[in-house]
């Protein structure tokens, strides 16, 4: 360690940083700063996507390795699973190891198991290479938002948070249609063998465009002088709580929640994981997971409103594309270009956001995007089974208009005011946020919708007796329509009516989400004042 105990390296000597024209120093080195965005961009947005691509071909994957497709589902929680026990612990591993040198070898890992995926011979070793891919994938979004965070100053920060924002919130959307059209037009393989150019054109560009900031280096610096110190009860307090919550909210539904000793016992061991993770973790002097960052009011806000913006991102995203097709009859395809419109709006909108972020306060742009989800949902909630592809697609853009103005302020404003050096692990929080918020939201979503559908038909069929006038028109009506038994006429009738209560129960969900949104706009208020025109604070 002899190295670190020199006097003659300086921070800013070791790491190029350019002056901007608010004194703040940039740490892109000598490329300009859109380029390290673009760069950084390419790889989170094909792990994002690894997300969601493999969804629709799930019955493929099953049938070429002669599983079942309840066994191959394994294939997207493995992936979660992985995601999330690595996400928390993140900011410390770019500490430790070096950011550029951890976002380098999560690229490469990502790269490596894609192709593995795509040549497992076995459903075994297609989940095994799944969590290897999970784990390298992990790391990217965080790293990429703490890049991003140092590249630009705070007062240019909307616009670089905007173009991350595209990454992350047009990929899950853009994942199941991409994935279907491959399988459809070649074979499932191909969804993880795309990854392999986009992996190696990012490694090699990080190599050339990415440098190290001061502030990370000199911490790495004093962590490796005095002694690494590697919080081992933190970290596998992280992968038993995560990894068991993760499980737990993709699975529950299927295995009928706490109906399930699995799911029972998983739930317990996560929340005790979890509860003695916090104790753990505050009473820390290097914690692996920084929450101590939470006690900072501003910080915890951003935290709780990413969550939530992932909650109903994700809850729709899961949510729209299954409603179209089991009340309006669309193909995959067709569901897939309901949500697509939604994705060029984000792509849209989110450079004006960044804009609009240096002439209004973050978190009244927060407020706003708060009250544009809500009136889309409401409109959601009032959709029926005749409604058009161009009024569903539409909200949906309407819909995807209200995440940018959510997520690029959120992000901007969660890195204001923080300590020197921590952005990495505010970047790992964050992330972490907004995936819990999608896991919790997809798992809401699908309970909801199982048990609205089972209330609404209850009512539904308790008014379908020979004494009801109504029923016994229908009945004549539909018998009519498709002479021969009378039992005819009562299976279209039964038909109709499970359909309904499918449809009311998606409603259900949308009118819910909808007041959600409205009750969490007080809590912008404790975000923290930005002062648009002028350089932000922070670090």
């Amino acid at each position: 360690m002899g190295t670190a105990q020199k006097p003659s390296k300086s921070p800013r000597a070791e790491v190029p940083a350019t002056e901007t024209y608010d004194g703040s120093l940039s740490l892109a080195g000598r490329h300009n700063p859109w380029l390290v965005a673009v760069v950084v961009s390419m790889a989170t947005f094909m792990e994002v996507l690894d997300t969601s691509i493999a969804n629709v071909s799930l019955r493929y994957i099953a049938g070429s390795l002669a599983a079942s497709l309840d066994e191959s589902t394994w294939v997207l929680t493995s992936y979660l699973v992985a995601n999330a026990i690595i996400l928390p612990i993140s900011g410390w591993l770019a500490t430790v190891i070096g950011r550029k040198r951890f976002y380098m070898g999560c690229v490469a890992l990502f790269t490596v198991s894609s192709v593995l995926c795509g040549f497992a011979p076995s459903l075994t070793w297609l989940i095994i290479f799944r969590v290897l891919q999970g784990l390298g994938g992990g790391g990217l979004a965080p790293s990429e938002q703490s890049i991003l965070a140092d590249s630009f100053p705070p007062a240019k920060r909307g616009m670089a948070f905007a173009l991350y924002g595209v990454a992350v919130v047009v990929a899950p959307a853009v994942g199941p249609t991409l994935g279907g059209w491959i399988t459809d037009n070649y074979s499932w393989h191909w969804i993880f063998f795309i990854n392999l150019p986009v992996g190696l054109l990012s490694l090699a560009l990080s190599y050339w465009v990415l440098v190290e900031p001061p502030a990370e280096a000199q911490h790495r610096r004093k962590l490796l002088a005095r002694g690494l110190r590697v919080d081992y009860v933190g970290f596998g307090l992280v992968a038993v709580g995560l990894g068991a919550l993760q499980i737990v909210l993709d699975k529950g539904q299927r295995d009928d929640w706490f109906g399930s000793n699995f799911i029972v016992s998983l739930s317990a061991i996560s929340v005790v994981a979890l509860v003695a993770l916090v104790v753990w973790e505050l009473n820390r002097p290097e914690p692996i997971v920084d929450l101590p960052l939470l006690k900072n009011r501003s910080f915890a806000a951003s935290f709780l409103l990413m969550f939530a913006m992932g909650f109903v991102l994700f809850g729709t995203t899961q949510l729209l594309p299954q409603m179209v097709q089991d009340v309006l009859g669309y193909t995959a395809t067709e569901a897939g270009l309901v949500i697509t419109p939604g994705g060029f709006a984000v792509m849209a909108v989110m450079p004006i956001v960044g804009l609009l972020l240096k002439k209004v306060q973050a978190r009244n742009l927060v407020a706003f995007g708060l009250i544009v989800e809500a009136v889309s949902l409401f409109n959601y909630s009032g959709l029926n089974s005749l409604v058009a592809y161009g009024n569903v697609a539409w909200g949906r853009v309407v819909q995807a208009a209200g995440i940018a103005f959510l997520f690029v302020p959120i992000s901007t404003v969660a890195y204001l005011n923080l300590p020197p050096g921590k952005n990495n692990s505010a970047s790992a929080l964050v992330n972490l946020a907004r995936n819990l918020g999608g896991s919790f939201g997809i798992s809401f979503g699908t309970t909801l919708l199982a048990r609205r559908a089972q209330f609404h038909q209850t009512r539904l069929v308790s008014h379908l007796t020979p004494y009801d006038a109504a029923y016994r028109q229908a009945t004549e009506r539909l018998a009519g329509l498709a002479p021969g038994s009378p039992r005819t006429g009562l299976a279209a009738l039964y038909y109709n009516v499970q359909q309904q209560a499918v449809i009311m129960s998606y409603l259900d969900i949308y009118y819910l989400l909808a007041w959600i949104c409205l009750a969490l706009v007080p809590l912008v208020f404790l975000l923290g004042k930005t002062k648009p025109g002028q350089p932000a604070g922070g670090h």
